[in-house]
């Protein structure tokens, strides 16, 4: 900078140096040597020193809710093998029913604060621990659902599917929606049990829809008090292992390859009269080596198990009633850490259970989080619900 007297002042340019001369001597531009010049006149006696750069009114930063609902719905299209970019996440949020939806640019500024930016590598590698496995033998013990989706039609109608699979039998179910709000859950669930049965236990991924909402862990969302009200025992696979959902996630292979890439539909009523002919045509015709060369109706005929069907023929409205009675449960494999998550809220465990699956189940009348190893009680949480 330009030479500066006792007083702070360019002793250069007030003793009557041309501008061009300053300029060329120090290097800098006429706008440069200006700003100081009425810095210098400007009686602040700190004129000379820089000021910061920062902004004078920062921008507002992303609602802690919001940051929390765009990690996990990011985390849900990953473990679920989807586009889970920006746009994905945003159409995400608009099912669930988040508002307002944040731009494009923000989430992406969530994504990298978060290191939420890489992409799966290499195959999963057995950690060698004891899984907690249902039994599966009967019609309807086990059900597990998975969503689709979106897909589109041509319009453009854009759709869900919401596709389930009895462990017993290999009997599947079709039902698509175009949403994914908490009646319509609600809605496709009574939709297949109609069809198929209510089953014992249900098992699905941990994708919002399913459980409620993460600023409301304990809140019960639609699915687990459907369930609860239906005696059904609900179970929530691992975070980040969707080959515990495989049976469902291989018949969603084959939705895609023989349904979806095959069958010509244009509207709603043509997807559904599609959707539930290819249900009955699997359920029907397609045989499994694991049921001796049956198909799954035959599968069924043969086990002579009586099913349980819904007694009312439209599913009950959103919001239901609190549940006072059942449990729910959620596998978990215990890290170094300690930490076990319950749909973002976080208990620490002994280090007995360090690397280990252990059982949370929800025990909706003695409010209560309780921890199985091997079947085993191992610790207990008070947990009140909302």
């Amino acid at each position: 900078m330009c030479n500066k007297n006792e007083n702070g002042q360019s002793s250069d340019f007030f003793s009557g140096e041309s501008p061009h001369s300053i300029c060329a001597s120090l290097g800098y531009s006429r706008p440069w040597l200006y700003k100081w010049v009425d810095r210098a006149v400007s009686q602040n006696p700190v004129w000379f020193k820089d000021k910061s750069r920062r902004p004078a009114q920062p921008g507002t930063q992303t609602a802690g809710d919001i940051e929390e609902m765009v990690k996990l719905v990011r985390l849900s299209l990953y473990n679920r093998d989807l586009f889970c970019g920006a746009q994905a996440i945003a159409w995400e949020l608009e099912d669930l029913g988040v508002k307002p939806i944040p731009s494009l640019r923000t989430i992406n500024r969530i994504l990298v604060r978060n290191d939420l930016t890489n992409r799966r590598t290499g195959r999963y590698q057995p950690k060698g621990k004891a899984y907690p496995v249902l039994p599966a033998e009967l019609p309807n013990q086990i059900h597990q659902a998975d969503f689709v989706g979106p897909r589109y039609l041509t319009g453009p109608l854009r759709f869900y599917s919401l596709n389930t699979v009895d462990l017993g039998t290999g009997r599947c179910g079709i039902e698509p929606l175009y949403s994914r709000s908490g009646q319509a859950v609600i809605d496709g669930f009574w939709a297949l049990w109609k069809r198929l049965g209510i089953p014992e236990h249900l098992q699905v991924d941990n994708e919002m829809s399913f459980y409620g909402s993460p600023t409301h862990p304990r809140g019960m969302g639609p699915l687990i008090r459907l369930c609860l009200h239906s005696d059904i025992d609900l179970w929530f696979i691992p975070i980040k292992e969707p080959w515990r959902n495989g049976v469902v996630e291989k018949f969603n292979d084959h939705y895609g390859q023989k349904f979806l890439g095959k069958v010509p539909m244009n509207s709603r009523a043509e997807l559904l009269q599609a959707s539930h002919a290819f249900e009955n045509r699997h359920n029907s015709y397609y045989r499994y080596s694991k049921l001796g060369g049956k198909t799954p109706l035959q599968t069924l005929e043969q086990r002579n198990k009586k099913l349980c069907f819904p007694t009312q023929p439209q599913a009950p409205r959103h919001p239901l009633r609190k549940p006072e009675a059942g449990a729910y449960h959620l596998v978990r494999f215990i890290r170094s850490d300690l930490k076990l998550n319950v749909f973002g809220e976080v208990f620490r465990l002994s280090s007995e259970l360090q690397y280990e699956y252990v059982v949370a189940t929800i025990d909706v009348k003695e409010q209560k989080l309780k921890i199985f190893l091997n079947s085993s009680p191992v610790e207990e949480f008070n947990y009140k619900l909302r």
